[in-house]
């Protein structure tokens, strides 16, 4: 099985394209390839081609781009995630899994109980980290597509960004059985596939009350089980369920 490698401008059979540095230094020092390996490229846009490499040094690598491959399917329900900030390094877990389930974007959101602030989030370079570790993920999956990470938000933005159709309804957010008399079971919910929706995860200290009044406004409230799930299993457990309730496994 070859190597896969992202490669962001590969689109065209035939032309001699530069990996991208962190890319190229894998394959080099890493894998240990050659001159003339054969590879697979993918552009994270659903192309993915065969390859060879033409040139491999220090400074970087090429490879000539061939024929057109069949990447791994997309799920026929595009899931976008809206996940809480979680502290420390969780949150790279929550990426990896998303990507490797086949979430099609993925939203951090900073709520009332997020352990680290808006401006905290930007100022780190987060997202741009995320992003390194969903190119990451696609390329062990068999993904050809990588889900886009986007500018981490306010919670409060999320309900009028659902309305706005940035974030794709039915909106679905996972509360605690407890959290809300209106939240039904994740097994009430229409199991004929929809073109596509959003599943909206909370942080470790779960949803304040104005959030889930908000929240209550554009989402239909929903609930795994009777027992508490961490917040760094919950995006994992919730696309494998609505997933399995569709019919995508």
């Amino acid at each position: 099985m070859h190597a896969r490698f992202y490669a962001p401008n590969a689109q065209v059979s035939g032309e001699l394209i530069a990996l991208p540095q962190e890319e190229a230094q894998h394959a080099a020092r890493v894998l240990r390839l050659g001159v003339g390996a054969a590879i697979r490229v993918f552009n994270g846009c659903g192309g993915e081609f065969d390859a060879t490499i033409e040139t491999l040094t220090k400074q970087g690598a090429t490879v000539r781009v061939g024929e057109p491959r069949t990447a791994a399917p997309e799920p026929r329900v595009s899931v976008t995630l809206v996940q809480a900030v979680l502290k420390g390094d969780k949150m790279d877990d929550v990426v990896r899994d998303a990507v490797m389930l086949g979430a099609s974007a993925i939203y951090p959101v900073v709520t009332a109980r997020t352990e680290i602030s808006l401006a905290a989030v930007e100022r780190s370079s987060r997202r741009e980290r995320w992003q390194r570790v969903a190119v990451s993920s696609a390329k062990q999956c068999g993904r050809a597509i990588v889900p886009t990470i986007a500018v981490p938000r306010g919670f409060d933005a999320v309900p009028e960004a659902i309305t706005s159709l940035n974030i794709p309804s039915p909106a679905l957010m996972l509360v605690e059985p407890s959290a809300a008399d209106t939240a039904v079971s994740l097994g009430e919910i229409e199991s004929t596939p929809p073109r596509e929706a959003s599943l909206i995860i909370g942080p470790e200290g779960g949803w304040d009350e104005h959030e889930l009044a908000l929240a209550a406004q554009t989402c239909r409230l929903v609930s795994i089980g009777s027992r508490t799930i961490r917040a760094d299993a919950m995006a994992l457990v919730a696309l494998s369920a609505v997933f399995a309730l569709w019919k995508e496994f």
